[in-house]
């Protein structure tokens, strides 16, 4: 239904037996882009989602390596408390601390608050694939003249890739789907994709149209990562949920 209204007019769509007519028009996208100017608002979400979960990749395959191997169950328990918190409920310290340090409005205070959703997920997912490699491999890997860390890097991450493309792939597209933070956080040159849908919302009226052709464009990209990685992201969660 959204796709087929974002090719009617507001007229159109807001008339029950004209929604399924055979007239189209591609004037909602137009707008889009060439009245709202939505490309810089594609950019911003891709920098913001995609540096986020580099990050949270690089900080949470670490933390959940040693979480999975030294059972610290307690860390693992607060970090799994940080991913329930409400996000509303951290908005306005977080709003007044970044202010002060004059953070708010750039890429930097999204990537972060979008790190506070990313790197809970990832090592919860991560713990999971790094408790099912068996420890004799490192041992193994070790005898044979590698580092601890450097097994780390050669033995034990080649093998959980599927975890990290699982976690890594679900990151992103919450990432890319969050609103409050980036409602709150973010200044004009810096808005995201989901805010940028409010361009659309006057006092007064609404610009259907527009809005279906914009929310059209914000699905396209994660409807196309979850269709071509779909077969990862299944194997990754069942793999991950077994362990030998």
């Amino acid at each position: 239904w959204m796709v087929l209204a974002s090719l009617k007019t507001s007229l159109q769509i807001t008339n029950p037996q004209e929604i399924l007519s055979s007239g189209f028009t591609l004037e909602n996208y137009h707008r889009v882009f060439a009245e709202q100017n939505f490309l810089p608002f594609i950019v911003n979400s891709g920098i913001v989602g995609i540096s986020s979960t580099l990050i949270s990749l690089l900080l949470g395959a670490p933390a959940a390596y040693s979480i999975a191997r030294t059972g610290m169950r307690r860390s693992a328990a607060i970090i799994l408390l940080a991913r329930i918190i409400p996000g509303v409920s951290l908005l306005v310290p977080w709003y007044f601390l970044f202010s002060r340090m004059g953070l708010v409005g750039g890429y930097g205070v999204l990537i972060l608050s979008h790190m506070f959703i990313s790197l809970p997920l990832i090592v919860w997912i991560l713990i999971s694939f790094f408790e099912g490699i068996p420890e004799e491999l490192e041992e193994s890997a070790q005898i044979d003249g590698l580092t601890p860390i450097g097994a780390f890097l050669r033995i034990v991450l080649p093998l959980s890739a599927p975890g990290l493309a699982t976690s890594g792939i679900l990151a992103f597209i919450f990432s890319w789907n969050n609103f409050l933070f980036a409602l709150v956080l973010s200044a004009q040159e810096t808005r995201t994709l989901p805010v940028a849908i409010y361009n659309f919302v006057a006092y007064a009226s609404i610009d259907w149209g527009g809005l279906m052709a914009a929310s059209v464009l914000i699905t396209i990209p994660v409807t196309v990562i979850g269709l071509l990685f779909q077969r990862h992201i299944v194997s990754g969660l069942t793999a991950g949920a077994t362990k030998g």
